[in-house]
């Protein structure tokens, strides 16, 4: 399959009220009551709600056996009845199944992905062999219900403004540009070179990630990327929320020393302090649909997935 950006892309209809979705766990295992809190979410939005057979699986830090949630995520995919795909958890997992994702089904009938994290590897690879949008995103706290549900169901542009209070605020590049939005976590982008990374020529690359040990993750994992090329004809970065950062600090620098020294010489805008990605009730955004960033007013515009 050819990683052209010329390729069109495949929208889905918006979702209304009487549509079914599918709840799966192609990474880690979830808890029961999330099943249970997302399942009531969903109903009171009019959807009928279906769980895939092995959303409760376990296997180690995973939901089952590769083979059984690749199988949940290809049910999905293949139903037409089913309208929208969502994924209860994060974790670890979600990677190994890349080589046998039904992308031919995914094509045929253009159904969300909503998710983020480790369903990042899911995005990228869906976007580059399918060119169908998705939602980062999830749906635990208000905020984060409201806009996946907005993403979903309108056909509106959405606006993300910048917090200042936020720590990537301080990373910033003057300049207003346009292109497609794509990436997510940090580590899904990085883990994806050499193995599938789509094509991020003319993109707005969307960043976020949280400490799991220190600096040197950040600055490995951001050096891979710039490194391989997969950065160049960026039209522009935008920053989402680093959790676990803030008060961090190794033999002198910080995070914003790290994303500054790594980033800014791209030359390209850079917008940072936009509330998404790991930490409590995400802005959910639309990944695969034009946007457009503008740090004079500080905001990521975007336009509707459906």
């Amino acid at each position: 399959m050819t990683q052209s950006n010329e390729l069109a892309v495949l929208a889905w209809p918006p979702l209304m009220a009487g549509d079914r979705v599918c709840l799966v766990s192609p990474a880690s295992f979830p808890e029961p009551a999330a099943i249970d809190d997302y399942t009531q979410v969903l109903r009171s939005w009019g959807l009928e709600v279906e769980v895939g057979k092995h959303a409760l699986d376990r296997r180690g830090y995973m939901a089952g056996q590769d083979e059984d949630r690749l199988a949940d995520l290809n049910a999905a995919y293949s139903d037409p009845a089913v309208r929208a795909v969502i994924t209860i958890t994060g974790g670890a997992g979600a990677y190994r199944l890349l080589d046998g994702l039904d992308f031919a089904a995914i094509r045929a009938d253009p159904k969300p992905l909503i998710g983020f994290s480790d369903i990042t590897y899911l995005h990228l690879a869906i976007w580059r062999h399918c060119r169908v949008p998705g939602i980062h995103g999830c749906l635990v706290g208000h905020q984060a219900i409201r806009t996946v549900r907005q993403l979903l169901t309108s056909t509106e542009p959405s606006v993300l403004h910048r917090n200042s209070q936020l720590m990537s605020t301080s990373v910033e590049v003057t300049g207003r540009t346009r292109g497609f939005l794509m990436g997510g976590w940090l580590g899904a982008l990085a883990g994806m070179v050499g193995a599938g990374l789509p094509n991020l020529n003319g993109a707005i690359l969307l960043i976020e990630a949280q400490r799991q040990v220190g600096l040197g993750q950040i600055d490995r994992q951001l050096t891979q990327l710039i490194r391989s090329g997969a950065l160049d004809g960026l039209q522009g970065i935008a920053l989402g929320r680093f959790p676990g950062f803030e008060d961090y600090t190794d033999r002198g620098w910080n995070l914003i020393d790290v994303l500054h020294d790594r980033l800014t010489p791209l030359n390209i805008p850079i917008l940072g302090g936009l509330e998404l990605g790991h930490g409590p009730d995400p802005h959910a955004v639309s990944l695969g649909t034009t946007a457009e960033l503008d740090t004079d007013s500080g905001t990521l515009t975007f336009d509707p997935p459906a």
